[in-house]
């Protein structure tokens, strides 16, 4: 599959009528450009942007059944970016939902989740009421925005790709109202906190200073144990290091932050490390004589849990030698 290819977007896009309006601007705000990946529709111009080098997204949507998941998000975390475009009313969001979607699936992206006002588990009132008016999960109030995007019609999708080894998700709101269309565009590029892509390098400088060394390139979603695409390149270099140093042996550790049951948390952590050592043998040929792989839960915070980000610090995988 093709990622990280452009998406082209031709049409011009347009709204209902709706009781309440704005100014559509003539020219972009100072300062902002398009992401990379993804073009503007024609005629729109950028109202808002902002980005934010490193933060929670809770993402209601299911990787699995195309639902929406309000009490259980996909937290995903990276560098965040919000973009707000205001288009000419020529055509609903339901027809600019069909252009997306196209767009993605020309670049050979994952739709994620696909819906407009008609569908029943997401209905217009639910993306306005939930999603914005009590900031359910995406919370204008935390990445901001120029303009409140609850028209009288809405509609969303979300998609996702990989770009050198990073998973990125794109999620698009479409409202209308009286004299424009408003699309809300969040980017999250998915990548841990503070932290440089673990190499076979600092691997062995790290143990040798302190026996062991934290890898925040390894993700899982939240309460699963499948190590995610994005993880590549960070195993690869895990593969890398433990090869160079065949006569030496090592727990692989996994730890969680304290959300959630400490049992669960126990059983999540080890099935992690498990997963982290069957890749690294089944996928990348390292000895499994030279692994144990064990769970510690939360009982070993490197930061407080306090916050998001002290939570994404103790969320991790250990490499110690034994």
């Amino acid at each position: 599959m093709k990622t990280g290819k452009k998406i082209i977007m031709g049409l011009l896009v347009s709204m209902m009528i709706s009781s309440t309006a704005f100014a559509q601007r003539t020219t972009d705000i100072d300062d902002a450009k398009d992401y990379p990946l993804v073009s503007r529709f024609e005629g729109s111009v950028i109202e808002y942007y902002k980005a934010i080098k490193w933060d929670v997204y809770p993402l209601p949507a299911s990787l699995k059944d195309d639902k929406w998941h309000w009490d259980d998000p996909i937290k995903l975390e990276g560098k965040i970016m919000r973009w707000q475009y205001s288009v000419s009313p020529d055509n609903n969001p339901a027809y600019i939902l069909k252009n997306f979607e196209s767009g993605f699936k020309n670049a050979g992206y994952k739709i994620i989740m696909n819906r407009n006002g008609d569908s029943e588990d997401c209905s217009s009132h639910l993306i306005k009421y939930e999603f914005y008016e009590m900031n359910h999960d995406l919370n204008l109030q935390k990445f901001g925005f120029a303009y409140s995007p609850n028209g009288d019609q809405n509609a969303i999708i979300v998609a996702k790709t990989t770009k050198d080894g990073k998973d990125i998700y794109i999620v698009d709101v479409i409202a209308s109202f009286s004299n424009v269309v408003l699309i809300t565009q969040d980017v999250v590029e998915v990548e841990a906190a503070d932290t440089g892509l673990v190499t076979a390098k600092n691997m062995a400088d790290d143990i040798a200073a302190t026996g062991h060394i934290a890898i925040y390139d390894i993700y899982f979603d939240t309460g699963k144990a499948e190590v995610m695409p994005a993880s590549a390149t960070a195993m690869k270099n895990v593969a890398e290091y433990l090869k160079a140093n065949p006569d030496k042996h090592y727990y692989i550790v996994g730890h969680t932050d304290n959300e959630g049951d400490y049992a669960a948390n126990m059983t999540l952590s080890e099935n992690r490390a498990k997963a982290v050592m069957t890749y690294l043998v089944n996928d990348l040929g390292v000895d499994a004589d030279q692994l144990k792989a064990l769970g510690a839960s939360s009982m070993a915070p490197v930061l407080s849990n306090t916050t998001d980000k002290g939570k994404a610090k103790n969320r991790r995988v250990e490499i110690v030698e034994q």
